[in-house]
């Protein structure tokens, strides 16, 4: 077991490849192209949310990941909208360790990544690395977990759009993961936790929420949010009074590329000027030529570029953002939250609130903060600890202030 815990330790030092500075994404050139094999068989007769579309075997994954690993499948799967409920499908992929399911049924994780970007090429089922995934992926699998790693809508495949940051789409597509990974698995069972970071750390704390109403039928144990990107409000005050840091300026490019999808009423002419509105399709890209040059004039976003151009602008980008984040419901089971003092991405104060409000609806939330830590350092190793004890069956610790006597 400490061998794995090592393993853990190191891989979630990996994970800020996928979540750290949005500034920092990956080069065109780092982004490789996987290869997929036959249909793989499985359950392909329900329909409706977490039926299963397609099911391909991984031919290039990391061998790491496929040393260890009875099933890797790059699947479609369906899922539904959090802007407008409508059906939609998603890809991702799945992977299940070796040997026979523990007594109960393999226990599954909805791994939420970290940023990778807006387009249909941006997925991490397109990767063989999963753009930076792989290696906390690796850890799970070994574990004992199966891993169901969600594209996100609109990210892996053409024919729909990606919601950035509207943390209901991606909270359905983690719990439609789950559904999928129990189609295409056998001896899965309904027993599941989910975990990400940056992104990922939103779309598992809202999965955690949708679990009890979206997600019945399911046995969600609990949640691990690193660095979260839960209250992203504060994005339109900051572009407002041009404090926005140089990690928020291209992030906020990437909200209003996936806003104007979902509210076609937004003028983006109210939000974009200079070098933002000149270099619109390059600052949009992740992967092809377009996006070779992507850090380089994200660097050059002046504090004008991206300032709401009236009073009215800002609130209504406030309000867009307030819809997108968490927290929005009491959440089904516990949670664990590790954040950083120095996060130049997602501020400390942002995911302050964001604590106090869960904990203001009643959520159990373990929240530990890391003064000395950023977006992309934070110290991941007790994720795994705990999500072994929820799954184990121990209570867990709450941080919150003890409910008001009656």
């Amino acid at each position: 077991m400490k061998k794995v815990m090592c393993a853990a330790a190191v891989s979630l030092t990996v994970l800020a490849a996928g979540c750290g500075s949005e500034s920092a994404a990956f080069d065109a050139g780092s982004v490789g192209s996987a290869a997929f094999g036959g249909k793989i068989e499985a359950d392909y007769q329900d329909s409706g949310p977490g039926s299963l579309v397609s099911a391909d075997e991984l031919l290039t994954i990391d061998r790491r990941l496929s040393g260890i690993s009875s099933v890797a499948a790059r699947v479609v799967y369906s899922s539904t909208s959090g802007v407008d409920g409508s059906p939609t499908e998603v890809s991702g992929t799945i992977f299940a360790p070796e040997g026979q399911a523990p007594e109960g049924g393999w226990p599954i994780i909805a791994y939420g990544h970290g940023t990778t970007g807006v387009l249909p090429d941006c997925g991490p089922s397109t990767d063989p690395e999963l753009l930076g995934s792989s290696p906390i992926v690796t850890a799970l699998v070994r574990s004992g977990y199966v891993v169901a790693v969600s594209d996100y809508q609109g990210l892996g495949m053409e024919g729909s759009y990606h919601p950035y940051l509207d943390a209901r789409t991606s909270a359905n597509n983690l719990v439609d993961s789950v559904r999928a990974a129990q189609k295409l698995v056998p001896g899965t069972s309904n027993r599941w936790a989910s975990f990400g970071g940056s992104q990922g750390g939103q779309a598992a704390w809202a999965a955690n929420e949708i679990a009890s109403t979206y997600g019945q039928g399911l046995d969600m144990l609990g949640s691990v949010s690193l660095v979260p990107a839960a209250d992203m409000t504060g994005l339109a005050k900051a572009a407002s009074d041009g404090t926005l840091t140089a990690d928020q300026k291209p992030l906020l490019q990437w909200v209003l590329v996936g806003l104007a999808k979902s509210h076609p009423e937004i003028d983006l002419d109210d939000y974009r000027r200079g070098v933002v509105e000149q270099y619109w399709d390059e600052l949009s890209a992740c992967g092809g030529p377009l996006a070779a040059d992507r850090t380089s004039i994200a660097a050059q976003i002046g504090n004008d570029d991206l300032k709401p151009s009236t009073p009215e602008a800002e609130r209504a980008l406030e309000g867009y953002l307030r819809e997108m984040s968490v927290p929005q419901a009491p959440a089904a089971a516990p949670m664990l939250v590790l954040y950083g003092g120095k996060d130049t991405l997602v501020s400390q104060v942002w995911t302050d609130g964001a604590i106090a409000a869960g904990c203001a609806r009643g959520d159990s939330i373990q929240s530990v903060l890391q003064p000395d830590a950023g977006h992309a350092d934070i110290d991941g190793a007790a994720a795994f600890p705990w999500l072994t004890d929820r799954f184990a069956g121990v209570p867990a610790i709450s941080y919150c202030p003890a409910p008001p006597a009656p």
